[in-house]
């Protein structure tokens, strides 16, 4: 399935993508509107959401409530390359979550198919044609 990818005006760049309109803006500061989050954010909470459905999942299978599940992630920037160096995801488990799950609920976590894709990327090919 394809990408398209859209320019609506200003710095806002979007992404239609099965059948959902993804918006991104850039700050003010960098001359955006600042109306929506910028594709970087998008891609952080990509890995926090995509570890925290294999958490749900997980529990799921096992009738565990999520509700009461808290996850923070945190990043550690190389400010030079101005990328990141390390993401620490931390669970923080309620007291009735079922002590003989915690290294299993973490292992689940560690599958995100995101985080997966960052150790094994994938090859990046940019084309461009002029329509005539």
């Amino acid at each position: 399935m394809d990408m398209e990818i859209v320019f609506p005006g200003n710095k806002k760049v979007n992404a239609v993508y099965k059948g959902f309109t993804i918006e991104t803006d850039q700050p003010k500061k960098e001359g955006g509107d600042g109306s929506v989050p910028e594709p970087y954010d998008l891609f952080l909470t990509s890995i926090g959401t995509c570890a925290g459905v294999y958490v749900v999942y997980f529990c799921d299978e096992r009738g565990i409530d999520t509700s009461e599940i808290k996850m923070t992630l945190q990043f550690d920037r190389n400010e030079k390359k101005h990328l990141i160096e390390a993401v620490h995801i931390h669970m923080s488990l309620p007291p009735g979550f079922p002590k003989k799950y915690k290294s299993a609920v973490i292992r689940a976590a560690e599958l995100c198919t995101v985080k997966r894709n960052i150790i094994d990327p994938p090859k990046f090919l940019v084309t461009a044609d002029i329509k005539e």
